[in-house]
């Protein structure tokens, strides 16, 4: 599983089109082929995954007993606005209209990647999430504060 990291400022042309940043196509798997998913995502982005790790996350799915209406309900929506994706040759990659006004996406964007995906937030959306609820530090003792740090005692 790739484990991407970035924070990235991109334009869209007139067209939808983005440029994939530097840093960013030099973390992608050669294995992709160039090649991606876009779906929607979760808190209004949309989610871009590279070929090869959107197989992965979607053979995940292959365990879901489809006669259980939620798993049937999780997968169509998962799956709901999917777009194959390939960069041309400048580069760039094409927001479908439908999740860019899903995402309420026009002129300015960022690429927000990490574990095995890259976000793709409207700017404006973006600096409101990574700004609303609680503090950082108070997140980071919730989520992280369970942890046993038993071998941080010892430093």
């Amino acid at each position: 599983m790739a484990s991407f990291i970035g924070e990235y400022e991109c334009k869209l042309d007139a067209k939808g089109r983005f440029m994939l940043p530097a840093g960013l196509k030099k973390q992608v798997d050669p294995a992709a082929q160039e090649q991606f998913v876009m779906n929607r995502g979760f808190e209004g982005c949309l989610v871009l995954y590279p070929m090869n790790e959107w197989k992965v996350e979607t053979a995940r799915f292959e365990k879901l007993n489809l006669f259980v209406a939620k798993n049937r309900k999780f997968y169509r929506q998962f799956h709901n606005g999917a777009t194959q994706l390939a960069l041309d040759s400048a580069g760039r990659l094409l927001v479908p209209k439908q999740l860019a006004g899903a995402a309420a996406i026009s002129k300015e964007i960022v690429l927000f990647a990490y574990a095995n995906r890259i976000e793709v937030w409207a700017k404006d959306r973006y600096h409101e999430e990574m700004g609303a609820g609680d503090d950082f530090e108070t997140l980071a003792e919730e989520v992280m504060g369970g942890f046993d740090n038993a071998e941080d005692a010892d430093d």
